[in-house]
């Protein structure tokens, strides 16, 4: 079964922890905080306060953070002391001080995930694979929420899965931008095991029923 986490980018900021806490009601498994800088990507959304109050009012949530800014390192703590469980950091914005940055994220006390771009090849990220929990393939631009899903991500997705399969990994696989029930299901068979989505969910007239639905996809099963 695959584990679906909304991406609260798409909610209305106005009514944060109503909107999400629909979503968790209506069955979703994870909230996913994007974090962006204006630097490493060209837009900015919120901080670490936000998710304070957040944590504050959904308590019992879990909390991915993913951080698309240049410094993760620098920012984790206070990202681990606001309520993140798992923090995820772009590979792209980290050179020659991934394990650094790995290193950092653990000793904050978060479980850690990796995050790559589209046109960054997946062989990349190989020799991470065992050093963390997570990683998370970009199947649009890192950025702006509503973008088009990219159809070269299944594959990428696919080798991974190859490549942790070959290696008897436990590493976690995880897909964002532009998913729904179609590009949910491709994410799926190629074996994915958590689904982001944040337009598709947060402005369904029956998330519940969109959520059952992204649940009964799975690697193992199509």
């Amino acid at each position: 079964m695959s584990k679906v986490a909304a991406s609260i980018l798409s909610a209305d900021l106005a009514n944060l922890a109503a909107d999400s806490g629909c979503l968790l009601n209506a069955g979703a498994d994870i909230l996913h905080f994007d974090v962006m800088d204006g630097h490493f990507v060209p837009n900015i959304s919120y901080g670490a306060p936000v998710l304070t109050c957040l944590k504050q009012a959904l308590p019992d949530a879990y909390y991915e953070v993913h951080l698309m800014i240049s410094e993760p390192a620098r920012y984790a703590a206070d990202f681990a002391k606001a309520g993140a469980d798992l923090i995820t950091f772009h590979y792209e914005a980290v050179p020659g001080r991934v394990g650094e940055t790995i290193d950092t994220i653990r000793a904050v006390g978060c479980k850690v995930g990796i995050s790559i771009k589209p046109g960054t090849p997946v062989e990349e990220i190989f020799d991470w694979l065992d050093k963390v929990d997570l990683v998370l393939v970009m199947s649009v631009e890192p950025g702006f929420g509503g973008q088009s899903f990219m159809p070269a991500a299944p594959e990428r997705i696919a080798a991974l899965r190859r490549e942790c399969d070959r290696r008897a990994l436990h590493t976690l696989l995880e897909v964002d931008g532009g998913i729904n029930t179609v590009t949910g299901a491709q994410c799926a068979a190629a074996g994915v095991d958590w689904l982001v989505a944040g337009n598709f969910l947060f402005k369904a007239k029956d998330p519940e029923a969109e959520i059952r639905t992204l649940h009964g996809l799975s690697y193992q099963t199509m």
